[in-house]
């Protein structure tokens, strides 16, 4: 009868494992973000149009930027708005990105209690451009039993200015948790997150699930 009831206590260990793995698999096959965002009287596109900018002066002219800037100005004209240069533009959309150092997690014996599992615990993230902010996360590799990796943590900044006053019309903020630091799978999820169902609910921080590309 011992020998029974370990055999089925190693059969049920074996089985959680595996629910583990799958569950694991399953957060990295998503990219989730949490988007911020917020408006007053953004105009709709019709007769509108916009220039991309480098949120921070160090960036304008840059390669990189262009190529995240290139994916912000797809997303504008899909909703309607017309693409001009910056001398002609009735809207000024300053872009912004980042990631920081990463954190080191190391996961000690039972259940732990990440802090970034409370929505409303708030810290401020190192980025090396420190303008990006961070708020609350669930950390899904804490519970997937990993002894230790480290986590970075990206984000982007939108915000559009009427050209002709300089009044602020939207704001917006999206962020993620990850095990990479790549820019180049980075922003472009945080772009998607930030254009999904746009331009969202003035003042509500939603949480964004993008599925992966298909191979």
């Amino acid at each position: 009868m011992t020998e029974q009831i370990s055999r089925m206590g190693r059969g049920l260990r074996i089985a959680a494992m595996g629910l583990l793995m799958a569950a694991l698999a399953a957060c990295a096959s998503n990219f989730q973000a949490d988007v911020s965002r917020f408006q007053s009287q953004l105009p709709a596109p019709e007769g509108q149009s916009f220039a991309v900018l480098a949120d921070d002066p160090e960036l304008a002219g840059g390669l990189e930027f262009s190529l995240y800037a290139k994916l912000v100005a797809e997303k504008m004209a899909a909703l309607g708005y017309r693409e001009a240069s910056p001398e002609q533009a009735s809207l000024l959309v300053r872009f912004d990105y980042g990631v920081d150092n990463g954190r080191e997690r190391v996961r000690s014996s039972g259940f732990y209690r990440d802090p970034y599992f409370s929505p409303w615990y708030s810290y401020r993230s190192p980025y090396y451009r420190s303008r990006l902010w961070g708020f609350g996360f669930y950390d899904p590799w804490f519970d997937g039993g990993v002894d230790s990796y480290t986590v970075y943590t990206s984000g982007i900044d939108i915000k559009i200015d009427r050209a002709a006053d300089g009044e602020r019309l939207f704001e917006g903020k999206a962020q993620a948790l990850s095990t990479a630091n790549r820019l180049q799978y980075l922003v472009p999820n945080l772009v998607e997150a930030m254009f999904t169902d746009f331009p969202g609910n003035s003042g509500e921080t939603v949480r964004i699930t993008i599925a992966p590309e298909k191979n």
